[in-house]
């Protein structure tokens, strides 16, 4: 399929609603092969509609368990909590800690237009909700309680390391 350019932060279509996809034909499905095939070259684990300038209510994820494409889907329980890192192909160079539900239940359409629903735990639900935050025009930076920054070197001195006597 195709490679689309990923949309980053400081464009409009992140910030924007989606609406919802009515029409379940080979277009879509086009799309949907698009942004997977995007989201793997880029690295990723998940990549949402706006993410390539499409503002419909669509997302691929694949965390280690396969590609899932999602059609509309809808959160529809949540259960526990965890805190763990993100980043974001949108917001690249960056990646910060946020709260996130530990379990996941979402209900989407298939790119066929079938009804499915999916429960998740842990990394898979982070994903989820990572993902379609997106599809509302919300950004992980809106919700991380904390940036994470790389190491920095210049402050690492050998001579403050212990020494053997």
């Amino acid at each position: 399929m195709a490679i689309r350019k990923i949309v980053e932060i400081g464009s409009d279509k992140l910030r924007k609603v989606c609406k919802p996809v009515e029409k379940f034909d080979k277009r879509l499905q086009v799309l949907l092969d698009d942004m997977a095939d995007t989201m793997y070259k880029a690295n990723g684990v998940g990549l949402a509609g706006p993410q390539v300038g499409i503002l419909r209510r669509v997302a691929v994820i694949d965390v280690g368990d396969g590609l899932f494409k999602m059609v509309n889907p809808v959160i529809v329980e949540t259960a526990g909590e965890q805190r763990g890192p993100e980043g974001c192909l949108s917001v690249p160079g960056r990646s910060g800690y946020v709260v996130r539900p530990n379990e996941v239940t979402v209900q989407y359409q298939d790119e066929n237009g079938e009804p499915v629903t999916l429960h998740t735990e842990e990394f898979f639900a982070r994903a989820i909700c990572h993902e379609l935050d997106h599809l509302d025009g919300v950004l992980y930076i809106d919700k991380m309680d904390e940036e994470i920054f790389d190491e920095d070197d210049e402050y690492y001195d050998e001579d403050f390391e212990e020494e053997d006597e």
